[in-house]
This record gives C-alpha cells, structure tokens and sequence, in this order.
C-alpha cells in the first residue's frame, strides 16, 4: 500500500461530509493504524464549553471506518459500522485531539479497531471500539 496516496485518498473523501465539518484530517497510517486529529473549538462543543462527547465518537468512528476501508478493495467491498462504544476519561476544552485507530482483528467479514484519544501532551481523552462489517458490493 502506497501510505501517502492513501492518506490523500482519505482526505479527499471528506470534502462535503462531517468530517470536513468537524475539521477532522488523517495524518498518518501504518501497517495495522489510522491516525487522525480534530480541532477542539466551540464548534465541537457541549453548552459547558468542553468537547462533546458525540464530537468524540464522531471522531473516532470516521478513523476506524476510514481504517477499514483503506484494508479492502473498495471496488469489491463497502464498509459499514455495526457498533461502537466509549469511555470518556478527561474533558477538553480547547486545542487538538489526535484518535489513532489500531487493528485488533482484521477478518473476512469484520473489522475491529481500538482508538485512542489523546490531547496535545499525550493525555487519553477517550477509548473506543468499534466494529466494522465488510461487505461485497451489489
């Protein structure tokens, strides 16, 4: 796999979608991750002035999701979420969050990932998980 062409790919496919309302961007991808940041701003806020919680799984499902989807061959395959949960750990009220998607099962049919979300000084913010059904196209 070509990492950066993957990348720009994955970018490009955010234009005129949440995630370019959320300002998420891809940075970085390896063998079994997806890393991804997120401005947090009053944008992405709850009425108490911290990140939301619902910017926070947004976040961490679009790099799980994206992660999948670099694994397949799209011509062949669709990727859908099937579930997802979180653990909040820290608020945040302003900066970067950075959600790095790890592989924890790659299968025929489904994908698990865990992403982790962190603060500038490397603080957990979030746990996810979700999982990911691979499907042929119709």
């Amino acid at each position: 796999m070509d990492f950066k062409k993957a990348l720009q790919q994955v970018n490009a496919f955010s234009k005129n979608t949440l995630m370019e309302t959320l300002e998420i961007e891809y940075t970085d991808i390896g063998e079994n991750f997806l890393v991804a940041t997120m401005p947090v701003s009053s944008k992405v806020h709850q009425p108490m002035g911290l990140l939301h919680g619902g910017a926070t799984v947004a976040l961490a499902e679009s790099v799980g999701s994206a992660a999948s989807f670099l694994f397949v061959n799209p011509e062949e395959f669709i990727v859908k979420g099937i579930e997802i949960s979180a653990n909040h750990l820290k608020s945040k009220k302003k900066g970067l969050v950075t959600a790095k998607a790890i592989n924890l099962h790659k299968g025929k049919t489904t994908h698990l990932w865990q992403v982790e979300i962190r603060d500038e000084e490397g603080a957990m913010i979030s746990i996810c998980k979700i999982t990911n059904i691979v499907l042929p196209k119709k």
